[in-house]
């Protein structure tokens, strides 16, 4: 019995301490903040019109994603009230054009864009697309992405998370608070980054490097 009790003990102790380790790992993981401006994600058919049949984007500098870049090559999205002229686009090209902006931006362009996921394009309202050789009107595609974290399948593994989970994040400073709804997302492609657009980041006065952590 004394023996059973013992080893009952370190059990006990021994899984105590694995959840002391994990919450430590959890506490310790430092995400580093990338600030998204208004930008555009382009299909193959809509580079051909925007900028010729067969054009390959530029590089202009890599992100913070493995094999994303932004290009040196822009547009100009237009919508029923206004318009940003040299909006970047940003490679590599994808199945289906998207753009990306902030709340604010928005209500300069007369569009209400949903906060959606990255892909997640239905229901969304169109805007036009003026390149140096052609204009695109997109029927839909344009979005307020939802804040999300990148990361790898062995640091979600290492905190507990899995892809499509939903947490909360602190972030630091001056105005430092708490982000709640931020999507989860893992893939063996990703680098551990958190994304968030220009209106978060005013908003907790976050810029490209900042840390932040998952609040426990």
């Amino acid at each position: 019995m004394e023996a059973e009790a013992m080893s009952q003990e370190q059990l006990i102790k021994k899984i105590v301490e694995n959840v002391m380790e994990q919450l430590q790992d959890y506490d310790e993981l430092k995400i580093p903040i990338g600030v998204s401006n208004r930008h555009v994600h382009v299909s193959r058919q809509d580079l051909d019109i925007l900028y010729g049949k067969g054009y390959e984007l530029t590089k202009k500098a890599d992100l913070g994603q493995p094999g994303q870049f932004a290009a040196n090559e822009t547009v100009t999205v237009r919508g029923p009230k206004g318009e940003f002229q040299k909006v970047r686009i940003l490679g590599p090209v994808r199945p289906q054009s998207q753009v990306e902006i902030s709340l604010t931006d928005g209500f300069q362009l007369g569009v209400k864009a949903p906060v959606k996921e990255s892909g997640q394009l239905d229901g969304t309202p169109g805007v036009t697309l003026v390149g140096p050789n052609g204009m695109v009107e997109m029927p839909r595609g344009t979005i307020v992405a939802l804040r999300h974290i990148h990361m790898t399948p062995e640091q979600a593994q290492k905190i507990g998370l899995k892809d499509k989970d939903i947490v909360e994040v602190e972030t630091y400073g001056e105005r430092a608070g708490v982000l709640g709804n931020v999507l989860v997302r893992v893939s063996d492609k990703f680098a551990l980054e958190m994304h968030v657009d220009i209106d978060e980041a005013n908003a907790c006065m976050l810029k490209n490097k900042d840390y932040v952590k998952i609040k426990r």
